[in-house]
């Protein structure tokens, strides 16, 4: 199966530095202990060199595209070399435009906007929301969660066969699930898409941050992702990929920018000539900050060598896998098969529990920070769980009866800055709650399952 280009480098690397590695947090059970940021699959942390780089250049920050000024000059060369910068990561081809957004959710959305107007859109019921719901104007046909990779394939291709043969159809697909971390077989369904005479948009929001991601080798016609799941917080996304849907379309945001020409006419309106570029759909003063922020991580991910960052997370994978496989109690989500790959992202539910409660008590005794729920993604995780379309019980009700179905799941989720140590408290964490208990009772506050403060240790 060929999701991404990358060597097999299996040589040893260390983890990138990033912000809050050595940041403390408080137990309930007394003490502090360095925090275990395992919630990569959300918010990935800063690196220490993204962070370096927009320090260094924050005193010389000015507006875009918009001043004779030097330090004007020098935000929009820092902009513009980013935009180049992003494109060699993405392997983008000679005539692709990269697009800078706000994050994944905003640039799919964008491309939804543009699609044509009778675009028929082929999505699976196992997308991210950010995949699954930005298609209202067009005309969507939700495939079924395939059980294997080639039945993805073959569940698009009997799809598309029955599809208009005449009109535009745009296929969506992630490239590794949040939920399961399982990677899909992006070339093999961009040829598919292709043979039908459709496009393909790769949700790469789970997948740039630990492959690498190669537009011209994938064949895939746009690619979106997120610069706060690489590595780099300050609010920005990127669409890169083919120009003519996004120049045909109107602009996705009215407004300074966007414009090339604006003229009143003698009847009282307003002529507009909107711009060809990628500046088409970035109306308004661009988040130069964040722009950079991306280009900073995609150069710290390849001059690290990307496929050695590679090499070592699968090393995490498998002892997180092998730790959970030691507690009969313990199920891990997956669609695709225990041998499938997949990258550092792992869901689960513990027999016995309810998974707020235990995602609760890893923070509140081990200083490990999870996430619980259906992570934006529920169609999945309730076929997953094969539980009811209804919402989640309350972290801190009465805990699950064994054998009992969970309601919502835990996730893990690691990449290029975690230490092994890290992994190592967290498969211990999981065994000593499985076999011991929560060492504090827990309810529900404002939503959230807490430590109790008024109640007595267990």
């Amino acid at each position: 199966m060929s999701v991404v280009t990358a060597a097999a480098d299996q040589s040893v690397c260390t983890p990138l530095p990033v912000l809050g590695k050595d940041v403390t947090v408080p137990l309930v059970t007394g003490g502090e202990v360095t925090y275990a940021a395992l919630d990569y699959a959300a918010s990935a942390p800063a690196l220490q060199r993204v962070w370096d780089d927009v320090a260094a250049y924050a005193p010389y920050y000015g507006s875009v595209h918009r001043g004779a000024g030097y330090l004007s000059q020098l935000s929009t060369d820092l902009f513009e070399s980013s935009r180049k910068t992003v494109a060699e990561f993405l392997g983008c081809r000679a005539d692709d435009q990269v697009i800078f957004t706000r994050s994944t959710t905003d640039s799919l959305n964008l491309l939804a906007a543009v699609v044509p107007a009778d675009c028929q859109v082929f999505v699976y019921e196992t997308e991210h929301h950010a995949s699954l719901l930005p298609w209202r104007d067009a005309r969507v046909t939700y495939l079924n969660a395939p059980r294997t990779p080639a039945q993805a394939v073959e569940t698009l291709e009997r799809a598309l066969a029955d599809r208009d043969p005449y009109g535009p159809a745009l296929v969506c697909v992630t490239g590794a699930s949040n939920v399961t971390g399982e990677l899909w077989p992006v070339k093999e369904l961009a040829a598919a898409a292709h043979a039908h005479g459709a496009r393909i948009v790769l949700d790469a929001a789970q997948l740039a941050p630990h492959h690498p991601v190669d537009i011209d080798d994938l064949d895939v016609d746009w690619v979106a992702f997120s610069g706060h799941k690489l590595y780099a917080p300050f609010g920005s996304g990127v669409l890169a990929g083919r120009a003519d849907w996004l120049q045909d379309a109107e602009p996705y945001l009215a407004g300074g920018g966007a414009s090339r020409k604006v003229a009143r006419r003698t009847d009282g309106g307003v002529d507009v000539e909107w711009h060809s570029t990628a500046a088409r759909h970035e109306a308004g003063s661009p988040n130069v900050i964040g722009v950079y922020s991306i280009a900073s991580a995609c150069k710290a991910l390849t001059e690290a060598g990307f496929d050695r960052l590679v090499a070592r997370e699968q090393q995490l994978v498998t002892r997180v896998r092998a730790g959970l496989a030691e507690v009969p109690e313990v199920k891990v989500l997956s669609l695709f098969g225990d041998d499938a790959p997949r990258v550092g992202v792992i869901s689960f539910v513990v027999e016995g529990w309810n998974s707020s409660h235990f995602a609760a008590a890893l923070s509140a005794e081990y200083g490990i920070g999870v996430r619980d729920g259906l992570f934006c993604a529920h169609p999945l995780v309730r076929t997953l769980l094969g539980s009811d379309p209804q919402d989640p019980g309350e972290c801190g009700a009465p805990e699950a009866e064994p054998g009992e179905r969970s309601l919502n799941a835990i996730r893990v989720s690691f990449g290029a800055g975690t230490p092994d140590e890290h992994i190592e408290r967290f498969v211990r964490a999981v065994k000593e709650l499985v076999n011991k208990g929560a060492q504090w009772k827990y309810r529900t506050e404002d939503g959230r399952c807490v430590p109790d403060r008024g109640a007595a240790q267990v």
